[in-house]
């Protein structure tokens, strides 16, 4: 993880000195725009039946999971390669993402929630705009990549009692979880709008078509030690409207 994360961290550096080491223009070749506003990360979820590897008793029919919205701060710095051509940081506050438990499996031990976890997503986005440098309207698409990884990850109590399989006897074990990482690719569509040479509004759609594996193992219960797994497709769609300043 430490090579992916110092790499986007490079990166983020890079376009901060560009930023910065140039004279003030529009969305023209050479130019910079630092954007702040709004994400919302509209998951797409489904999810594969909690299995467990210990004691080897397979797959649990019943015990899926579903993953709400979340909203959180972000930030863009763009830099303009050419009139048309730019590449764009994409950052945020890691928004905490929480898991609902479904199924009748779950529900019968009293589970309504499964547990959180923030997410982060930084993303390099390269992009064409439409018209020139001087146009009021820029529509926009693009293509990027992004590294998911995922912290402060919490249990809920009545999970963790369901996963010691002798929920009965009430808080008897305790369980963490570990969430996998990875790459994924990205999809972008926007459009922005310039109100002067410094200042625009922009709004974007994009896609990550993601999954994560999710392994639960759970110490002190009657049941003994237990490992569970789980399949998490996520593949959310991400709004994000933001204010610009072009320097």
């Amino acid at each position: 993880m430490k090579k992916p994360v110092k790499a986007l961290s490079c990166a983020a550096a890079l376009s901060l000195l560009a930023a910065f080491s140039l004279p003030a223009a529009a969305q023209s070749a050479g130019s910079n725009v630092f954007g702040v506003g709004w994400f919302h990360l509209a998951p797409n979820d489904s999810s594969d039946p909690l299995s467990f590897s210990q004691p080897p008793i397979g797959a649990i029919p019943g015990s899926g999971a579903s993953i709400d919205s979340a909203d959180t701060l972000g930030l863009a710095i763009t830099h303009f390669w050419t009139d048309n051509f730019a590449t764009t940081l994409d950052v945020g506050v890691p928004p905490r993402f929480h898991l609902q438990a479904e199924g009748s499996v779950l529900a019968s031990e009293g589970v309504t929630q499964i547990g959180s976890a923030k997410q982060w997503s930084p993303a390099i986005v390269a992009k064409w705009f439409f018209g020139d440098a001087d146009s009021k309207f820029r529509p926009f698409v693009g293509a990027g990549v992004t590294y998911v990884w995922y912290t402060g990850i919490q249990l809920t109590q009545p999970f963790q009692n369901a996963a010691t399989l002798t929920p009965q006897f009430g808080s008897i074990g305790t369980s963490s979880a570990h969430l996998s990482s990875s790459w994924a690719p990205v999809a972008n569509v926007g459009a922005s709008y310039n109100f002067d040479k410094n200042w625009s509004l922009s709004l974007s759609v994009s896609y990550i078509p993601l999954k994560t594996n999710a392994d639960i193992t759970t110490t002190g219960g009657l049941a003994g030690t237990t490992v569970a797994h789980t399949t998490l497709t996520i593949n959310p769609l991400i709004t994000f409207l933001s204010v610009g300043y072009a320097f």
